[in-house]
Parts: C-alpha cells; structure tokens; sequence
C-alpha cells in the first residue's frame, strides 16, 4: 500500500521539463518519451540502457513557475538488448532494484522560458536511497511549443559513487549519463 501511495504521490506530479498549461498540471507522455543512461566500460565500450517504465509530470506553480517530477522504475531498466547486463544493472550490485525501485526527480521551480531557451534544470535526485542536487542540462526546443510538438531533451551525468552504485568498479567507469526525450500527453487525452 506504502509503494502504491509513493508512486501515485510521484505521477501527481512530473517529468522534465515541457511547457505545462497556465496553472494545474501535465502528465509526461510515457508511451512517446525517452529516458535512458549511458556508462562506459574501462575499456571505452559503451552500455547503453533504457527505463521502460516511468511517468512524470510538470505543475504549474501559483506564481508562474514551472516544477518537475519524475519517477523511473529501477526493475524495468533494460541494458542494449542483454539479459545479461540487464540482470546485473537491476541486482544488488548496481540499482538494486529489489531494495531501491524508485529513481525519483523533483526539480526546483523554474521559468517557463528554461524549456524553450536551454541551461540548467536543478533538482533533488534520489537514486539508492540517497537524495543529492543534480542539474540536467536542456537543450533549446526545436519547435514553439516543446513537449507537445517537439521532444525536450535534456541529460546530465552523475557520480556513482557519490550514490553508492559501488559495484563493477574494475569494469565501469565512475560516471553515468542520464538522456530523456520527453513528450507530455495530448490535452484532449
């Protein structure tokens, strides 16, 4: 019941930065977005995987500000089409989505204009159990009304460590790009 309640408290509210509407708020588009991490083996290959389940919404704030949640499924992360990585990114290792499901984002609230100009989207990460400040970098929208006619795209790179994602430490690097292309739900929907 605990869980049921965290996750629809997380949906009430989330995800990365597109235009909501001119108060209440807008559910994040899970079908149509995209949000993934990328790590590097010492070797240089690249792993990339994929959360297939999130949602997310952005509020509008009383005073015209825009805040952003967003919840990833730790035990839906899939890693390039390998059962075998994508085992040991979900096990006790590395996510360790047993214990810790939840990948959770609230950003602080933010201008509108952020998610059409780009730059910095601050917020509190939760990720292992540990809550940290991390900023997303947006990048400026390719359309007039982005989230709707265009993705948001945003990334940002973490620190492992500084999480506790200490396993693999002799095969992975220390760093871990986050990349979403976000879309919001169509009003009518």
């Amino acid at each position: 019941m605990a869980v049921t309640r965290r996750w629809f408290r997380w949906l009430a509210a989330a995800v990365c930065c597109a235009g909501a509407a001119s108060a209440g708020a807008q559910e994040i588009d899970s079908e149509r977005s995209r949000i993934g991490f990328e790590l590097r083996t010492r070797w240089g290959q690249r792993v990339d995987g994929t959360f297939a389940r999130h949602q997310g919404m952005v509020t509008a704030l009383a005073d015209g500000r825009q805040q952003v949640q967003l919840t990833l499924a730790a035990a839906a992360i899939e890693v390039a089409d390998s059962t075998y990585y994508t085992v040991m990114a979900r096990g006790p290792q590395f996510f360790d989505a047993a214990r810790y499901p939840y990948i959770d984002f609230l950003s602080e609230p933010h201008r509108e204009a952020l998610v059409h100009d780009g730059g910095k989207l601050r917020g509190k990460l939760t990720l292992h159990g540990v809550t940290r400040s991390e900023s997303f970098i947006l990048q400026p929208a390719e359309c007039a009304r982005p989230g709707r006619d265009c993705d948001v795209v945003a990334t940002g790179v973490i620190n492992r460590a500084d999480y506790g994602l200490s396993g693999y430490r002799l095969v992975l690097s220390d760093w871990v790009r986050f990349t979403m292309r976000v879309r919001l739900k169509n009003e009518d929907e």
